[in-house]
């Protein structure tokens, strides 16, 4: 005779304790790794398996068009693909959280090609940057997790690149490649307006460094900007309370002896915020920095080859892993990271589908 529903509750918990002491295996929160492929039009579904240090493929899902930046709603069920060959739209992916697999919920216009999408802190609005089309905008999400109209569309200085609200999603920052410099607004999270803020603009030296991408601290009191055209990282401090930067720092991404056209690509930090990484495509390397946790400023500690032109990466949660695209090379590299220097060592390649160009990694519990 089949157990009580209420004596199987209850022993559950035993049962679970039980396991642990005689040293059953637990059940592991699975890890995904999703990569835009701009040429195939597709993206690409991996499984990070920490304990083993891989990355296994899992599946293809294609999305009709030129699959580029990417951004996952704060819960982590929802995958968002800008693409970027007309008609301009962005797909929202529902995540299997047991398989990793993707399913289409929905697709709607973007006012242009988007170099930038990300969510604000709530999940209810998508901001996107527009490279060719000099413009911010902001799309509505419903309930569902599934991207909406266009609410507000906002000219910039020439090519917009990167989009971002703060932790406090008081307040985002938005780089303009050819203006050289962030603009700031002010965030409203109730009816998704930007309005200008005061200062609105933080100008970035020299000319023509054109900044690209940049990335918070944890702590928020300060910010970090990955110069395309000069490939130089700009360390500012920045007032959380109001909304402002001041820069402190300037240093270069590019190897000793370098002679090319300086082309950087990405910048991210580790989760315990004491390693910034950034990319540079005409080198193909990553150069790591140690961050001062009082100043927030940089040591470079040097630079490692990785795939052939590196548009994008991504640090794992752990901090233990750096996967990066090759764009040339229709690959990306499982970095593991060496937990005393914060280098990333010697790759594992995996094949993904053509021109991978962006990486984000999700986490399920």
């Amino acid at each position: 005779m089949p157990l009580p529903f209420h004596i199987l509750r209850r022993a559950a918990p035993v049962a679970l304790a039980v396991a642990a002491v005689l040293g059953a295996p637990a059940a592991q929160a699975a890890t995904w790794v999703y990569v835009a492929n701009a040429d195939s039009q597709d993206v690409s579904v991996l499984e990070l398996d920490r304990t083993a240090g891989t990355l296994k493929p899992v599946d293809t899902m294609a999305v009709g068009g030129t699959a580029m930046p990417m951004a996952v709603s704060p819960d982590k069920r929802v995958l968002y693909v800008a693409l970027r060959s007309q008609p301009f739209r962005v797909v929202s992916l529902d995540i299997d959280p047991a398989s990793g697999k993707l399913r289409k919920l929905g697709e709607a216009p973007l006012a242009d090609s988007m170099a930038n999408i990300d969510t604000d802190a709530t999940g209810r609005w998508l901001f996107a940057a527009s490279y060719p089309g000099h413009k911010i905008t902001v799309n509505s999400i419903g309930k569902d997790g599934v991207v909406g109209a266009v609410q507000q569309l906002i000219p910039t200085a020439p090519n917009a690149h990167a989009i971002h609200a703060d932790a406090a999603n008081r307040y985002v920052l938005a780089t303009s490649l050819g203006g050289d410099h962030l603009s700031a607004w002010k965030f409203d999270a109730e009816t998704g307006k930007l309005t200008a803020h005061e200062p609105a603009l933080t100008p970035v030296a020299p000319e023509k460094s054109g900044p690209r991408h940049f990335a918070w601290s944890r702590d928020q009191r300060h910010l970090y900007l990955l110069d395309e055209l000069d490939a130089a990282v700009h360390v500012m401090a920045y007032d959380k309370e109001r909304g402002t930067l001041r820069p402190l720092q300037r240093t270069t991404t590019l190897p000793k002896g370098f002679t090319g056209k300086p082309w950087a690509a990405d910048i991210h930090l580790s989760p315990d915020g004491r390693t910034l990484y950034a990319s540079e495509r005409t080198s193909s390397t990553l150069s790591t920095f140690r961050v001062d946790s009082a100043s927030g400023q940089l040591q470079p500690l040097g630079q490692v080859p990785t795939e052939k032109t590196p548009r994008g990466f991504a640090v794992d949660a752990s901090g233990r892993f750096l996967i990066a695209a090759g764009q040339d090379s229709h690959h990306v590299a499982l970095h593991p990271i060496d937990a005393a220097t914060g280098l990333p060592g010697a790759p594992t390649r995996v094949p993904v589908g053509k021109n991978p160009n962006w990486i984000e990694i999700v986490d399920m519990p």
